[in-house]
């Protein structure tokens, strides 16, 4: 759908076109934290974000386009908290991999909602399933990397790092959401040792 262009008391189309688009992503965050992805829908979000849907489709083609910004949002704010921490993290193997788990924990559990998207909605939705895929890929190749650049030519062979990689992200999804689920009675900080233990461990796996 087009947008305006023509400034508006003194604010331009731009700048009210990202306004809105901000205002439809924080009222999708928070009806799919809250109410789940089959209750997000277009009219919802439409009503607690204040706009009418005109505005909705001029910053989404579809609901599912809108699920997945609110989902790789949260993904990108993920990935910056994680090498926040990794950067101010000691230079020790176990430090750093509990510093970058502490903080991707701490952004799913102190806004409960971001651990529902990421975590729990994304296993019912398929766009959303897609797209948590493709994060889990994405956070595997970060924390290959991260080995690789921290343990140097001692790493393992690229193939089982990366084999490690995705190993470790993936089963670390599914260990915080059985823990979210209320699966398993550990507190977070039993939680994150636990995790950082294991990261730490498999560097220390021979490759085959």
């Amino acid at each position: 759908m087009a947008i305006p262009t023509r400034r508006y008391r003194g604010v331009s189309a731009e700048q009210r076109h990202h306004e809105r688009r901000e205002r439809l992503l924080d009222a999708g965050l928070d009806l799919l934290g809250t109410e789940g992805w089959a209750r997000t829908t277009v009219t919802a979000v439409c009503a607690r974000a204040r706009l009418t849907e005109r505005y909705f489709y001029q910053s989404f083609p579809s609901r599912e386009h809108l699920l997945v910004a609110v989902f790789d949002r949260i993904a990108g704010e993920a990935a910056e908290v994680v090498l926040a921490a990794v950067a101010g993290a000691p230079y020790d193997a176990r430090a750093r991999a509990r510093a970058a788990i502490a903080a991707y924990v701490e952004l799913v559990t102190d806004d409960p909602r971001k651990g529902r998207i990421t975590l729990l909605e994304a296993l019912g939705c398929e766009a959303l399933e897609t797209r948590r895929r493709q994060t889990l890929h994405t956070f595997a190749q970060l924390v290959a990397v991260q080995a690789r650049s921290f343990y140097g030519p001692a790493v393992a062979s690229r193939r089982d790092v990366e084999l490690t990689a995705h190993f470790l992200v993936g089963g670390l999804a599914e260990l915080l959401i059985a823990w979210l689920q209320g699966g398993l009675e550990i507190s977070r900080d039993q939680l994150v040792d636990h995790c950082a233990a294991l990261f730490v461990a498999a560097a220390q796996i021979p490759g085959g």
